[in-house]
């Protein structure tokens, strides 16, 4: 077996985010997660516990890629692999697969999200090694996070056989259940979250990708003829528009055989939205995350981040307040409930509709 590769998908908008996270300074770029570490750079540090610089790929847009190279520079611009435009995880995939069969034909890849937060890194790098193992036996293997709540936003594995402790198969992947069925997912103990993490050996990638995404491995086969006379690029910019849009998981995952989960329990947050935020910040006894200096009468569970590079120092004050997002950067301000997070992207969808492209 060659050597081991990561990629790293870093192409997200993250429109939750705003007004934090706009167009051209996505939320991978930002630090969410409590501290002062960008959601990118952290995933790049864990991933140099087990690799070298040289050996990690990130995949982005073509319009953050100065951006992406900023935020991790110790991360060979050879290595930043820029998409024209976004076409979902399987063209991604199935892109940066290609580009490293080209280094290394017996290379084992790991593909990680890059906008994660993991609280407990050494039983995050110890899940890698074992999903590892399981590519290097032959699976196209994921990592499941061990579910904590009865969770609605997000896809389930569901467990199958065992394999070799702590590998399993997978018995199928579950669409975002309704409540109900979420609390049964929690209680029955053989649904795990899926987290977006996948290993395998880059051939058996390259296989399933020609076996049930034809189109797209047709597509990215004119990238690979062109890279040898150097028109790799040129070649994408033409090609990548055209490719189906399709995640990994309804492109090729679901339709293999040889499947392999490892349940995880690393204190994972897909930080998500505000709320994301609100749960990994230092909080004071009541709840509240806001800068130091606030005041706070009566009020519990509130988010304040005055994300302003202009301007002196603000107090803020709140008397009777409570589970409020406030987010202030310098020409906009957000104010939502903490359970209405997920909206948030309702306001950038109508600052596009009434075309205030600046703010975006």
């Amino acid at each position: 077996m060659g050597s081991t590769y990561a990629v790293i998908m870093a192409g997200g908008a993250g429109t939750r985010f705003w007004p934090a996270s706009r167009s051209l300074k996505p939320k991978q770029l930002l630090p969410l997660a409590g501290g002062d570490e960008a959601l990118l750079a952290a995933t790049v540090r864990r991933l140099r516990g087990r690799l070298p610089a040289d050996r990690i790929y990130i995949a982005t847009g073509a319009h953050l890629l100065e951006a992406t190279a900023a935020a991790v520079p110790e991360i060979p611009r050879a290595n930043l692999l820029a998409e024209p435009v976004p076409r979902n995880t399987a063209p991604c995939i199935a892109w940066a697969t290609n580009t490293i069969l080209r280094r290394d034909k017996e290379a084992l890849v790991a593909v990680f999200p890059a906008d994660h937060f993991i609280g407990d890194e050494a039983a995050f790098l110890l899940c890698v090694d074992q999903a590892l193992d399981g590519a290097r036996r032959g699976y196209l293997t994921t990592i499941g996070v061990v579910p904590t709540r009865p969770e609605t936003g997000y896809g389930y594995i569901e467990k199958g056989d065992p394999i070799l402790e702590p590998l399993c198969d997978v018995a199928r992947f579950v669409e975002k259940p309704d409540r109900e069925r979420a609390e049964l997912y929690l209680a029955g103990g053989k649904h795990l979250w899926n987290a977006g993490m996948f290993f395998f050996q880059a051939k058996l990638m390259a296989d399933a990708v020609r076996t049930h995404l034809p189109e797209l491995a047709s597509g990215l086969q004119k990238v690979e003829d062109a890279a040898p006379r150097g028109d790799e690029a040129k070649t994408l910019a033409a090609v990548f528009p055209n490719l189906p849009s399709i995640s990994i998981d309804h492109g090729v995952m679901e339709h293999e055989r040889r499947l392999a989960v490892v349940p995880g329990d690393f204190g994972w947050n897909d930080v998500g939205s505000w709320q994301s935020t609100w749960e990994l910040a230092t909080k004071d006894a009541a709840g509240n995350a806001m800068p130091t200096g606030a005041v706070t009468v009566e009020a519990n569970g509130n988010l304040v981040c005055d994300l302003r590079t202009s301007g002196g120092k603000r107090v803020y004050a709140f008397v009777g307040i409570s589970d409020l997002v406030l987010v202030e950067t310098d020409d906009a301000v957000l104010l939502l409930p903490r359970e209405r997070a997920q909206d948030v992207r309702a306001v950038v969808e109508a600052l596009k509709a009434r075309g205030d492209g600046k703010l975006l």
